[in-house]
Parts: C-alpha cells; structure tokens; sequence
C-alpha cells in the first residue's frame, strides 16, 4: 500500500480496479481546511490521463507492473513479434498496444514489455539508440544560425529535427523518450 502523503512521479499504483502511474503531483495545505494531493494520474491500459485529489492518508494497493526483456523480431501489419532471449518463447502484440513506442526500435534490439495481471500493455525501447539517417536534406555553408535545425527521416521510419552539419547516411544517437537529436555516433 501506498499512502498519498508518499506520492512521487512515476510511482504505479491500482486506482479503481486498473493500474495508473502517477505523472505529476502536489502536496497542498490551505490557509483553511484539511491538507490535500493534487495529482495528474495516467492509466496504464488505457494512456487516459485523469486529475485526482486524495487525502494525505488515504491508501492506494501499488500496480506490480512486470518488466520483461524481449527481442523485437519483426512486424507483419498489425501485430508486432517478439521473442524472450532466454526460453525463445514468441509473443505477438497488437498494434493499438504497441503505440509510437517502437518509432525508434529496430529489428533484434531488446525492449522490456510491460504486462500487469498477466495481461501486455506497453512496450519501453532503450533510453537512448543510435540510428542512420536516410534521408536529409544537405546542410549549407554560411547557413548557422544558432540552434538551426532540418528535418531527417531515420532507418526506422521515423522524423526527427537534427542540426543542419548532419549529412545523410550518418549515425546518430537519440533520447526515445522525447525523440530529441542528442548528437553523432561514436561508431
């Protein structure tokens, strides 16, 4: 169990019947009246965002979210297939519950699926991956204005902002939670 007066951002907790993470929070005492959580709560299953107030004191059971480490293999329309390294079980997983979150994962690169109740809600990629660039177009000389930034198109599909000095065919390392260019590949 876990007490609203021990609320952090990102603590997972059961909120009627369903598991929902907490995303924001803030302990208010009014001048008058009894001292009160404020929250910004997201579900889990649904990514439904709701705003809660609870009482310092009550108690909520905490979501037991399983993390699992899994290859992504391959997709074939809708379903995604993965495999667990270790007993070479497959799995695949619908579309709807895989999201954006595979925008920056390539084929064979190990995600941690995410499951409560036995049940697969959401797929977490690495922090950070280093992807090629296919296409860009050519950053110019003379053309560096501070923070300027060109569209890039990456192996795996996906649009990201990168400076204008980064070329086509480059490798470049990427944060997948913001989707924000961190900087060239040291490979």
């Amino acid at each position: 169990m876990i007490s609203a007066g021990e609320f952090r951002n990102g603590v997972t907790m059961e909120y009627e019947g369903a598991p929902y993470v907490i995303l924001e929070f803030q302990h208010v005492k009014p001048g008058k009246g009894a001292a009160f959580v404020r929250t910004k709560i997201k579900n889990l299953k649904t990514g439904a965002v709701l705003e809660k107030t609870f009482r310092p004191t009550e108690k909520m059971p905490r979501a037991h979210i399983e993390r699992q480490d899994m290859e992504y293999l391959y997709n074939d329309g809708d379903l995604y297939h993965f495999m667990n390294s270790e007993t070479y079980e497959q799995i695949a997983i619908n579309a709807d519950e895989v999201g954006d979150f595979l925008k920056f994962v390539k084929e064979n690169e190990v995600v941690k699926i995410l499951s409560y109740d036995g049940q697969v809600f959401g797929i977490e990629p690495p922090l950070f991956v280093e992807l090629k660039i296919t296409e860009t177009e050519p950053g110019f000389a003379g053309n560096t204005a501070q923070g300027a930034t060109k569209p890039a198109i990456l192996e795996t599909g996906a649009q990201i902002q990168v400076p204008l000095f980064i070329n086509q065919d480059e490798v470049v390392k990427i944060d997948t939670r913001t989707g924000e260019y961190l900087g060239r590949s040291n490979a």
